[in-house]
C-alpha cells in the first residue's frame, strides 16, 4: 500500500507594500518547523477592499493561512473581519504593533504603505556612494570627480581616504585627490563646484612623525617623504594653491579624529547646500 503524500498547505503573505518584511517574519517562524508542508505565497501592493475579497476566496479555496501587514486601519478590519466569516486563521503582524507605538508615543501612525520600502533605497544609495567613493580613491578614475558630492584634497597621510569612507556611509560621493610637490591638480577639478572641494591641512611635525611611522612599519625608505624640509615646501605648495581657490574650504586635521573633522565637513557641504 502506497503512502499517502504529504499536503502542502499554503500559508499567504499579504502586504499593502513589497511584503517582504511579512516574508521575511514567516520565515523566520517556519524554520522551527517542517517546512515541506507549506509554501508561501506572497500577494503584495494589496490596497483595496476589492483585493481583500480576492485574496479570501483563493485562501478559502485552498485552505491557507492568511499573514498580513496593513498600516491602514480600515484595511485591517476588512482582512479580520473576512478571515473570521471565511472561516480562516489570519494574523495581523503590524496592527497590535501599531496600536502600542500610538499609546507609547501618544501620536497616531503615517498609514503610508511602503515607507520601510523607502528606508531601503536610502541604504542602497549610501551602498552606491561606497562604491563610488572607493573607485575614486587617491586621484584614481580622475575623469568621474565631477559627479563627487565632496572632493578632498591635501597631501599625503592626511586621513583622506578613512575621511571619504567614513562620508561615503551618510550618502557622500567622495572622491580625494593627492596633492604632490610641484605637479598641478588635475583639469577636472576645475568642473566641480568650488564649494564641494575641501582642502586638508596638517601641521609638518605631526606630518612628520605619521609618515615615518608608516615607513617604519612597510620597513621601507622613501628620500624625501618624511623629511622635515622636504614636509615644509610640500605644505607650502598646498597653502599656495588653497590661496589660488579661495572659495574651498579648509581644515586643520591636526590631532583630530576622523568622525570630528567628518562633520566639520559636512557642516561645510551643508552650508554650501542646505537641502544635504
Amino acid at each position: 500500500m502506497s503512502e499517502r503524500p504529504l499536503e502542502v498547505r499554503p500559508i499567504f503573505v499579504v502586504s499593502d507594500a513589497t511584503g517582504e518584511t511579512a516574508e521575511k517574519i514567516c520565515q523566520a517562524a517556519l524554520s522551527q518547523f517542517s517546512q515541506d508542508k507549506t509554501v508561501l505565497a506572497r500577494r503584495h501592493y494589496i490596497r483595496s477592499e476589492a483585493q481583500i475579497q480576492e485574496v479570501l476566496q483563493e485562501a478559502k479555496s485552498r485552505q491557507g493561512l492568511i499573514i498580513f501587514t496593513f498600516v491602514s486601519e480600515p484595511l485591517r478590519l476588512k482582512m479580520r473581519e473576512g478571515a473570521l466569516q471565511s472561516g480562516l486563521l489570519a494574523v495581523d503582524l503590524l496592527g497590535p504593533l501599531l496600536t502600542a507605538m500610538s499609546h507609547f508615543l501618544n501620536s497616531p501612525p503615517r498609514s503610508e504603505p511602503g515607507r520601510l520600502h523607502r528606508i531601503d533605497t536610502d541604504y542602497f544609495s549610501r551602498v552606491e556612494a561606497v562604491q563610488f567613493t572607493v573607485k575614486h580613491d587617491d586621484g584614481q578614475n580622475i575623469q568621474g570627480v565631477p559627479k563627487a558630492d565632496i572632493v578632498l584634497v591635501g597631501p599625503s597621510r592626511t586621513a583622506k581616504t578613512p575621511l571619504s569612507i567614513y562620508l561615503a556611509q551618510f550618502g557622500y560621493r567622495v572622491a580625494n585627490i593627492p596633492i604632490i610637490l610641484n605637479i598641478p591638480l588635475p583639469k577636472e577639478l576645475q568642473k566641480v563646484d568650488p564649494a564641494k572641494v575641501v582642502a586638508l591641512i596638517i601641521d609638518p611635525q605631526r606630518l612628520m612623525e605619521i609618515r615615518e611611522a608608516r615607513l617604519v612599519k612597510l620597513n621601507r625608505r622613501v628620500a624625501g617623504y618624511a623629511d622635515m624640509d622636504a614636509i615644509v615646501q610640500e605644505l607650502n605648495y598646498c597653502r599656495e594653491l588653497y590661496r589660488q581657490n579661495p572659495k574651498w574650504g579648509i581644515l586643520d586635521v591636526t590631532g583630530r579624529a576622523v568622525e570630528e573633522v567628518a562633520t566639520d565637513i559636512m557642516g561645510w557641504i551643508r552650508r554650501a547646500d542646505p537641502l544635504r
